[in-house]
């Protein structure tokens, strides 16, 4: 028998093959603009890979992405890749300051930008970074050269089949930052292939997905993208997450999956218009992102019925690393409403201590993770590397317990775990009693300096319209259900809790802000 050779090396897009395939049919329409086909989204594609080689982008160069939602977005993802260069997101959120650190670590050579959002930032980032070498604007109006007329005046000329090492680095996207500067961890097509079938096998899609995407494309949103084209569904786009325009849109177009981060979902669910909205089209809500109240997902399900689906990952390995369906939601049970499912099988999922040993049932242990989701490591930083993917594992920093159906209860971020006289203090489940009052809209809790007890527990808490609640009935509340040990000691009430660009609660903000003594 003559033996087959098979490549080791991995398509630059499968997503091209899945457009041709829906050619005549819309696959994504923005919501205000137009509406596209496979066959048009190909043909853009290829046309702007064209104007980016044309531009001056050559193979091995890092190209820097700062848009809002817009279909463009996932258009350039694949441009660059069949340009032969690199894709950097840079967040809509951040700062300059956040932004140039970016370009800087990255090598970003080339910037495309939305000049009806961010001309003014593209223009000082242009006048401050030595980097940029091509400033690229999608669409006329601003100081860059307009790469949508550049593509223009190209054919679209079918994509040719380019195949890629599987651990080439396609993109990068960079760490919240929420410990200090923020890491580039590379995509690479093995990772990116691996992600997609996991959400095709494990996550719950409608028969027909009517996608509604409001969180950035260019980060967690773009995982929506794959499954939604692959499964002949179609992408809905709003420009930016706006509660009363995501639930006129779930109305209107009859949405019957969409994503949100938490605090998106506190907001829908207070807003006061909630109730007047027809949002029975909706079969899941994917969650994930930071970890949500259980007593909050407990109104979500009473008041929309079991859509509810969560993913827990982190860009390290992301987006799939456990997953709790629909159907395991269960209302009338905190411990579960608090867990992150369970792990997928396509990775192995342990709970280690701090010599790399797995811990007894029930015990808190660092949830840890090997296999084709891993990255290889971050860019430029061997040391961090070397520390995140000790012993063959890669460290989340996130510490869970394991109940005996196998769900993963995490009980917080290791370095945000409070140790006051003493005794160590998880943030997360003070937050969980906290947000059970009736006045709670959202609560965020860390530790402060404090002379006496080393750190104290502080709470930041925002009110629903209307609640009134003080700070002694809060501190009670919590002393009650978990004692004095957990007990904030002082208790804040602010308008928001901050946010990272990545949509989780900004202890590190928070610290900061209050970082003044806790009273004794």
């Amino acid at each position: 028998m003559s033996e087959v050779q098979h490549p080791s090396a991995y398509p630059v897009s499968p997503f091209v093959n899945a457009f041709e395939r829906d050619r005549d049919r819309v696959v994504v329409e923005m919501i205000g603009g137009r509406s596209w086909t496979g066959g048009q989204m190909v043909d853009a594609i290829s046309q702007l890979a064209q104007a980016l080689n044309a531009a001056g982008v050559s193979p091995g160069d890092r190209v820097g992405l700062l848009m809002g939602n817009a279909v463009e977005v996932l258009q350039l993802q694949q441009a660059i890749g069949y340009a032969g260069g690199c894709q950097v997101a840079l967040h809509p959120l951040s700062s300059v300051e956040d932004h140039l650190f970016a370009i800087d670590d990255a090598g970003i050579t080339a910037l495309v930008y939305d000049p009806a959002k961010f001309e003014q930032r593209a223009t000082e980032l242009a006048a401050r970074s030595e980097k940029l070498r091509a400033i690229l604007a999608l669409g006329a109006g601003g100081s860059g050269r307009d790469i949508l007329a550049l593509a223009a005046t190209m054919p679209a000329t079918p994509l040719p089949v380019r195949m890629v090492d599987p651990n080439v680095i396609t993109g990068l996207s960079y760490s919240g930052g929420t410990t200090g500067k923020p890491k580039a961890i590379p995509s690479t097509p093995r990772v990116g292939g691996t992600m997609l079938q996991i959400t095709l096998a494990e996550w719950e899609w409608p028969t027909e997905p009517r996608v509604l995407a409001v969180v950035p494309l260019s980060h967690a949103g773009g995982a929506l993208f794959g499954p939604t084209l692959f499964k002949h569904g179609t992408m809905f786009v709003l420009p930016a997450f706006e509660p009363g325009a995501v639930l006129a849109a779930i109305e209107k177009y009859r949405i019957n999956c969409t994503m949100l981060v938490p605090t998106m979902i506190y907001t829908l669910l207070d807003h006061p218009d909630f109730d007047k909205y027809d949002l029975s089209s909706l079969e899941t809500i994917m969650y994930g992102a930071s970890l949500m109240s259980p007593a909050r997902l407990k109104e979500g399900i009473e008041r929309l019925g079991k859509v509810f689906f969560q993913f827990y990952g982190q860009a390290e390995a992301p987006m799939t690393i456990c997953t709790m369906r629909k159907s395991e939601h269960d209302p009338d049970n905190p411990q579960r409403l608090a867990s992150c499912g369970r792990p997928v099988p396509f990775i192995n999922v342990a709970l280690l201590d701090d010599d790399n040993q797995p811990v007894p049932d029930g015990q808190p242990g660092e949830i840890c993770v090997r296999g084709m989701l891993v990255m290889n490591g971050y860019l430029d930083r061997a040391e961090q590397t070397s520390e995140a993917l000790s012993g063959g594992w890669l460290h989340t920093g996130d510490v869970a317990v394991k109940d005996p159906d196998g769900f993963l209860r995490i009980v917080d971020r290791k370095k945000d775990m409070i140790v006051t006289g003493g005794f160590n203090v998880f943030p997360s489940e003070v937050e969980n009693v906290i947000a059970t009052h009736s006045a709670v809209a959202q609560v965020s809790v860390f530790g402060i300096p404090d002379p006496k007890w080393g750190e104290a527990v502080c709470a930041a808490v925002v009110l629903r319209p209307g609640g009134a609640v003080d700070d002694g009935e809060l501190i009670a509340l919590v002393r009650e259900h978990k004692g004095s040990i957990q007990a904030p000691k002082r208790v804040v009430f602010i308008d928001a809790i901050p946010q990272t660009a990545v949509g989780k609660p900004d202890k590190k903000a928070l610290r900061a802000r209050f970082a003044e003594p806790a009273e004794a």
